[in-house]
């Protein structure tokens, strides 16, 4: 049987099945002693749940009082073994397998309609020629526009079985046309990897958000095109990526180490130790590489930052990681729900374990976390607090410490208030639905443009900028955005471009006002590399 390990730190939705209880018979007749001093205590759960369905006085929903019961359990463990219920099944496992069976489109609703806001490569809309700003009006006649329908609700009449057709009823406002298309529904992707692109010649650059089962491919196919292109180093963007699969982070730091090197090692209840090296297959040994974490990069994020610290590869950046260092296997439950169950700890070649103190309880241990916005660590690396018990020392003599999460060798502090306001706008959204707010005037005025010119012809001129102003006002974010100018309208023009070209020309766009990846650049020049270096 397939095992897959998941090292994501999330907590997941909120109960157990009453799967893990069913089983047992009802004994009306045994005595109160006999229940609670003779019988397992699955046994005691059993009876518990079959007393309340059929001897207590009310109705109750049993499957919610399971669900509490089983949650209660699960946060006596640790923060990471979760349960999923067999609702949210099919969104976490399509999240995690890295496709799904749809039409191929992101969208939203603009005013009272469906509005196509991007169209996935390759996928059923792009190949029948749906454009963005497309509005759906119809799907099989049954319509869309006009009436309160939740995202999932939309979701699910849009998705259906591989192979499966829908009849789109299509309004396209830049032709005035309504029009019909027939689309088979097909596997879409879900791209782990958000952008890669040179960010100067000879220096490639890839962008990961998770790892799941198709994330080594998209890595290997992103590597390939950089290599291609002329990139002899990389920086590997790691920033606010969760983890997933164990075995793609093996797969991943394989592709920078030598082989025999060793990657990580894990250890069970029973003190079973299992090694995992790298072999000589990997496509970027012994180049340079760069790898970018901060605080959110967790579990699978930080095997690959830990392995290629812990063997002198490479240069981590940036801010020290969550600091998750147990390992998750799925198990079903047998009624469509399933656990995420820990069941070993894993360790970096040196030894360290980087999981977090949870002793006190899953509350104490977020907030701990939160702790690090308020004792000055993402200001200063003086700030963090380190062990001397924890400490190691790699093979090249570099000094690195366990404890909770993975110190940078090189650390780049977080942005102003503002700074980081501005990113957490852009990554909720707000910034893209401005950018087609703006293209629905008029996407015309952007036919003239190709990728490059876009990149060194246009810029967010101040009307634009007062506009955007205005669209974030609307939403009551009250910032300095007159001191942030500069900054505003990199953001305005990112999302247009990523609306008109693609996710990577964004990234491309946004790369002059990211503080970590200047600091590359500035590691990356001749003078560092001419043999100064920086602490």
């Amino acid at each position: 049987m397939k095992r897959n390990y998941y090292l994501a730190p999330v907590v997941v939705a909120a109960a157990l099945a009453l799967g893990i209880f069913m089983g047992g018979k009802l004994h009306f007749g045994d005595t109160p002693e006999k229940l609670f001093s003779t019988n397992s205590k699955k046994d005691k759960l059993n009876r518990l749940i079959d007393y309340i369905d059929y001897e207590y006085v009310d109705q109750v929903d049993t499957d919610s009082i399971v669900d509490v019961t089983v949650n209660n359990i699960l946060d006596k463990l640790d923060p990471h073994s979760v349960y999923i219920p067999k609702e949210e099944m099919q969104r976490v496992s399509e999240n995690m397998k890295g496709d799904f069976v749809g039409i191929g489109i992101n969208f939203s609703m603009y005013r009272d309609t469906i509005t196509v806001t991007r169209l996935i490569r390759g996928g059923p809309s792009e190949r029948r020629g749906l454009r963005p700003g497309d509005r759906i009006l119809l799907a099989d006649g049954d319509t869309l526009y006009g009436r309160d329908l939740m995202n999932e609700d939309i979701v699910n009449r849009l998705k259906g079985q591989q192979g499966s057709e829908v009849v789109l009823t299509v309004y396209r406002k830049s032709e005035g046309r309504t029009f019909r298309v027939r689309l088979q529904r097909d596997r879409v992707p879900i791209r782990s990897i958000d952008a890669f692109y040179m960010l100067r010649p000879g220096l490639g650059y890839i962008r990961m958000n998770r790892f799941a089962e198709s994330t080594f491919d998209e890595f290997n196919e992103a590597l390939v095109s950089l290599s291609a292109d002329g990139a002899q180093k990389l920086v590997l963007d790691l920033r606010d990526n969760p983890g997933g699969y164990l075995n793609v982070a093996e797969q991943i730091a394989d592709a920078f180490l030598p082989g025999g090197r060793l990657i990580l090692f894990t250890k069970n209840k029973k003190g079973q130790v299992e090694k995992t090296y790298a072999t000589s297959r990997g496509g970027f040994e012994g180049k340079p590489v760069f790898v970018l974490i901060n605080e959110r990069s967790a579990s699978a994020s930080e095997i690959i930052a830990g392995a290629l610290q812990d063997n002198d590869a490479g240069t981590i950046i940036g801010r020290r990681s969550f600091g998750k260092g147990l390992v998750q296997r799925e198990m079903a439950l047998g009624d469509g729900s399933a656990v995420r169950l820990t069941v070993s700890r894993y360790y970096t070649p040196t030894g360290r374990s980087i999981q977090r103190d949870y002793q006190n309880g899953t509350e104490d241990y977020y907030h701990d976390f939160v702790e690090r916005f308020h004792n000055g660590e993402l200001e200063s690396v003086d700030s963090i607090r380190v062990s001397d018990s924890l400490k190691y020392v790699t093979p090249g003599g570099k000094v690195v410490y366990g404890g909770g999460g993975i110190i940078p060798d090189v650390f780049v502090p977080i942005g102003s208030n503002e700074e980081e306001a501005l990113a957490a706008l852009d990554a909720r959204g707000y910034f893209s639905s401005f950018a087609f707010e703006h293209l629905e005037e008029d996407r015309t005025r952007y036919d003239a443009y190709g990728a490059e010119d876009f990149v060194r012809d246009f810029n967010t001129d101040d009307i634009l900028f007062e506009r955007a102003i205005d669209f974030l006002t609307r939403y009551n974010f009250r910032l300095d955005f007159y001191a942030y100018k500069d900054l505003l309208k990199r953001y305005v023009k990112a999302a247009i471009a990523e609306q008109l070209f693609s996710p990577d020309l964004k990234a491309e766009i946004l790369a002059p006002a990211d503080p970590m990846l200047q600091k590359v650049l500035e590691l990356d020049s001749p003078t560092l590399r001419g043999g100064q270096e920086e602490s």
